[in-house]
């Protein structure tokens, strides 16, 4: 399956705590928010965690045709430790949704992005910090998006 397919995608913005998830529409021109999921980090090593349960879940009820995953890259573009555990979940996904591809794509700055548009709207506090993983997720889509838009 290739990046031209039609059909709706997914964007996920994984952290610590949360993760958020957005998707597209079916042309692939638009990003929104659609959820944010608690971590479930207590899920025995063999054991598929919730959240990632419920994004397999979200896969298939909005027909998804690719899951595109932020990876946190720092500013000098190298790999830390955030983009280790971000990798090792989207190995996990990708057992879970196979045979839906999974795309990594760098992220740099979608959090700090979306906190800022975010707080430009008048959302700030514990109201910014429930809605900033989600749209996060949306900035990492969009911005995938564009990118698979210029390409062609």
């Amino acid at each position: 399956m290739t990046e031209s397919t039609r059909g709706v995608r997914i964007g996920v913005d994984v952290g610590q705590v949360r993760v958020g998830v957005s998707r597209s529409d079916p042309d692939g021109i638009l990003a929104t928010p659609l959820v944010t999921l608690a971590r479930d980090l207590t899920a025995a090593p063999d054991a598929v965690p919730s959240d990632i349960a419920q994004l397999a879940a979200l896969v298939a009820e909005h027909e998804a045709v690719q899951v595109v995953v932020g990876l946190p890259v720092n500013l000098a573009g190298k790999h830390g430790p955030a983009a280790v555990h971000v990798k090792a979940y989207a190995d996990r996904l990708v057992d879970v949704i196979a045979p839906v591809p999974v795309t990594l794509t760098d992220e740099r700055m979608s959090t700090v992005v979306a906190s800022r548009r975010l707080a430009e709207r008048g959302v700030r506090g514990k109201r910014q910090r429930a809605v900033v993983d989600q749209a996060a997720a949306v900035e990492i889509l969009q911005s995938w998006l564009d990118a698979q838009r210029r390409r062609t």
